[in-house]
C-alpha cells in the first residue's frame, strides 16, 4: 500500500503554470484523458498558489466512478491499467496509500489523468501522533504536499481525491478507534484541510472514509469522528463480501444511514472486494445493484492480496465486473 515514483519537468512549463495561475483557475474537472505532461515531484515554494486558489471540482453524479488499487501502484499505472484491459473497463478513480511524510506522486497523478482517472490518495498517518499535527509540528510537510497537489492541478486542470486516516471508526489502526480520541482525529483532519486551502489546493475532494459498522464486533458508529460538512466533500465507506450470505443492502446499509444522519454529501464505496470464496461474481453484481438501488457515486475495488486475496479471480468474475463498469454513466468535464 506505499511506494515512492518520480518524474521530471522541463523548467519552461514551470514558469508557463505559474504564470497561468497568477489570476486561479478554476475549472469543473473530471477523469478524462488528456495529453501526456511533464510534472515534477519538486514542490514550487510554500505560498506559490495561496492567493490565486487552483479550483478544480469533480463531478458528482451516481453511478459514474469505477476505481481500483492494484499492487505495485504508485511505482507505476502499469497494474490498473493491466486491470483495466482485463475488464475491458473504463476504470476512472486510480488509489494509492502514501505513509507520513511521503510526498504527492505527481508522476503516477500525471499517468492516471492520461489513463482518463482521478488519483485518489489515502494518506495513512502510521508513526506519528495526531495531536502533534494539531498543534503544527507537521505545517510544514503538509503545507509542501498541499503546494505539489495545488502545482498540479495548476498544470494539467485535474482534480484529487484525498483522504486521511480511513476507517477511524475501526480499531486496526493507531489513529482510529479505542487509540486516539474522535476529538483529536476531527481536529487533525481540520487541521489539515485547513492548511490545504491555506495553500490553494482547492482542487481536493476530500473523502472522509468510515469502515462498515459492526456493533457486534466493536466497530461502532462514525458519527463520534464527523469533522463537519465543511470539511468534507464526499464520504468514502469501506467493506468487504467475506462469505456468501452476505449482500450489499446489511453489508453497507447500516452505515449509510448513519452517514445519512450526519450528511446529505455524496457516498463512495473507497475500499472493497469480495473473497473467491464468497462467489466474486454473485457479489461483483450485488455491488453494482446495490450502488444503483442507494444512488452511490461507484465504488474501488481493491485487487490485491490483503486479509483475503482480493484480487479478481476467473473469467466469470472479470466478465461480471467489466460488464458492469461498462454500464456506468463515466464522468466527464
Amino acid at each position: 500500500m506505499h511506494g515512492t515514483v518520480a518524474a521530471v519537468l522541463i523548467g519552461l512549463c514551470i514558469a508557463g503554470a505559474l504564470a497561468l495561475v497568477t489570476t486561479g483557475v478554476a475549472k469543473v474537472g473530471g477523469p478524462i484523458a488528456a495529453a501526456p505532461r511533464p510534472v515534477t515531484d519538486d514542490a514550487p515554494p510554500i505560498g506559490t498558489f495561496s492567493h490565486h486558489p487552483v479550483v478544480v471540482r469533480l463531478p458528482a453524479h451516481p453511478e459514474s466512478y469505477v476505481g481500483a488499487y492494484a499492487k505495485g501502484v504508485p511505482e507505476s499505472y502499469a497494474p490498473i491499467k493491466a486491470l483495466a484491459t482485463a475488464t475491458a473497463a473504463r476504470l476512472n478513480v486510480a488509489l494509492y496509500y502514501s505513509g507520513w511524510r511521503e510526498t504527492f506522486r505527481s508522476a503516477f497523478a500525471v499517468q492516471a489523468g492520461d489513463n482518463g482517472a482521478v488519483p485518489f490518495i489515502q494518506i495513512e498517518p502510521y508513526r506519528v501522533s495526531l495531536a502533534a499535527i494539531v498543534a503544527g509540528v507537521y505545517d510544514t510537510y503538509l503545507e509542501t504536499f498541499a503546494t505539489s497537489v495545488a502545482s498540479y492541478g495548476a498544470r494539467t486542470g485535474h482534480a484529487v481525491i484525498i483522504g486521511f486516516g480511513h476507517e477511524m471508526n475501526g480499531s486496526w489502526y493507531p489513529w482510529g478507534y479505542r487509540h486516539t480520541s474522535p476529538q483529536v482525529f476531527v481536529a487533525a483532519w481540520r487541521h489539515i484541510v485547513t492548511l490545504f486551502r491555506q495553500q490553494g489546493a482547492d482542487n481536493v475532494t476530500w473523502l472522509w472514509t468510515v469502515n462498515i459498522m459492526d456493533q457486534r464486533h466493536g466497530i461502532p458508529s462514525p458519527a463520534a469522528w464527523w469533522p463537519g460538512s465543511s470539511y468534507v466533500t464526499w464520504v468514502g465507506i469501506d467493506g468487504y463480501y467475506l462469505r456468501r450470505t452476505w449482500m450489499f443492502a446489511s453489508l453497507f446499509g447500516p452505515t449509510i444511514k448513519a452517514v445519512r444522519a450526519l450528511t446529505i454529501a455524496p457516498v463512495l464505496i473507497a475500499e472493497t472486494g469480495a473473497a473467491p470464496a464468497s462467489d466474486q461474481p454473485a457479489k461483483i453484481a450485488n455491488l453494482f445493484s446495490g450502488i444503483r438501488d442507494y444512488g452511490l457515486l461507484g465504488f474501488v475495488w481493491f485487487n490485491a492480496p490483503g486479509t483475503q486475496d482480493w484480487r479478481l479471480t476467473g473469467p466469470a468474475a472479470i466478465a461480471e465486473f467489466g460488464r458492469g463498469a461498462r454500464t456506468y454513466k463515466v464522468a466527464t468535464s
